[in-house]
C-alpha cells in the first residue's frame, strides 16, 4: 500500500520560548540555520517530496511569517495557506484540528518547523508515502534512533515492534526512537478533541490503543534545532557533510 501525498501542514505556530533571546524579535520559524530560516528548510523538504500545497499555522509574531510565505510562493509558485491561530494557541493538536477544513478528506502529512532532515539514499517523505497503508494505519511517523538524535537530549519517545506498531516511553527508561517532527496522518485521527487547546499525543494515545499508530525509521541525519545552542553544532555537521 502506499498514497501520493498532496497536502502538508507545517506546524509554525509556537513561541519559541527556548529559542530565546533569538525569538525576541522574530519567529522561531525564520531563525536561520546554515544561511536559511528553519521554516524553508521545512518546506524544501516537503517540495521535493512533490507536495505543492502547504497549510502553515501561525500565531507568534504571525505577520512576519505571512509575508515570508508570500516572498517564498513567488519564488517556488507552491501554495501556502495559513491557518490563524493569532487569538489563541492551540497545541499541537488543537492546531491540527482547527486546520481540518483546510487539510481536505485525505491522509496528509505533518512537518514541525523545528527540526532539519537530510535525507538519506530515498527522500524520507516518499518512504513514508510508500509505507502507509490505510486499512490499517491512523498515523504513520517518521522516527530516529535515539543514538543518531542529535542536539536531542530526551529520553526518547516510542518503542516499535517488528510490525512497526508503536508504543510509548515506559516510565524512568529511555526509549529506543525519538520522533523527528515528521508524520503522516489521517482526517480520522481529529475527530472528537477534548478541547480547543491539546497536544498531538491525545491523538497518538488513541491510534496507539487501537493499534494504528505506526512508526518508520529515517535513514539520514536529524537534527532537534530547538536551543540557540543548536544551531552551530547542526551547522558543522550539515557543513562536514
Amino acid at each position: 500500500m502506499s498514497i501520493q501525498l498532496d497536502t502538508a501542514m507545517l506546524m509554525a505556530a509556537g513561541l519559541g520560548k527556548r529559542m530565546r533571546p533569538l525569538t525576541a524579535t522574530r519567529p522561531k520559524p525564520l531563525v536561520k540555520v546554515a544561511g536559511q530560516a528553519l521554516i524553508d528548510h521545512a518546506l524544501d523538504r516537503i517540495e521535493a517530496a512533490g507536495i505543492r500545497r502547504t497549510v502553515v499555522n501561525v500565531h507568534y509574531l504571525a505577520d512576519t511569517v505571512e509575508a515570508h510565505l508570500r516572498a517564498r510562493s513567488q519564488r517556488t509558485g507552491a501554495e501556502y495557506i495559513v491557518s490563524d491561530e493569532r487569538d489563541l494557541l492551540l497545541e499541537t493538536g488543537g492546531g491540527l484540528v482547527k486546520a481540518a477544513p483546510l487539510l481536505g478528506d485525505r491522509p496528509f502529512l505533518c512537518a514541525n518547523s523545528d527540526n532539519i532532515w537530510i535525507d538519506g539514499p530515498q527522500n524520507s517523505i516518499s518512504l513514508l508515502a510508500q509505507g502507509w497503508d490505510d486499512a490499517r494505519m491512523d498515523a504513520l511517523l517518521l522516527l530516529i534512533p535515539h543514538a543518531r538524535a542529535n542536539c536531542h537530549n530526551g529520553p526518547g519517545d516510542f518503542h516499535m515492534d517488528a510490525a512497526g506498531r508503536l508504543s510509548r516511553r515506559k516510565q524512568s527508561h529511555v526509549a529506543p526512537f525519538v520522533f523527528t517532527g515528521v508524520q503522516i496522518l489521517s482526517p480520522r485521527l481529529l475527530v472528537d478533541p477534548p478541547g480547543d487547546v491539546f497536544s498531538t499525543n491525545i491523538l497518538w494515545n488513541r491510534a496507539i490503543a487501537e493499534g494504528r499508530c505506526y512508526g518508520l525509521s529515517h535513514p539520514g541525519l536529524w537534527f532537534d534545532v530547538g536551543t540557540p545552542a543548536a544551531i552551530p553544532v547542526t551547522e558543522a555537521m550539515i557543513a562536514g557533510g
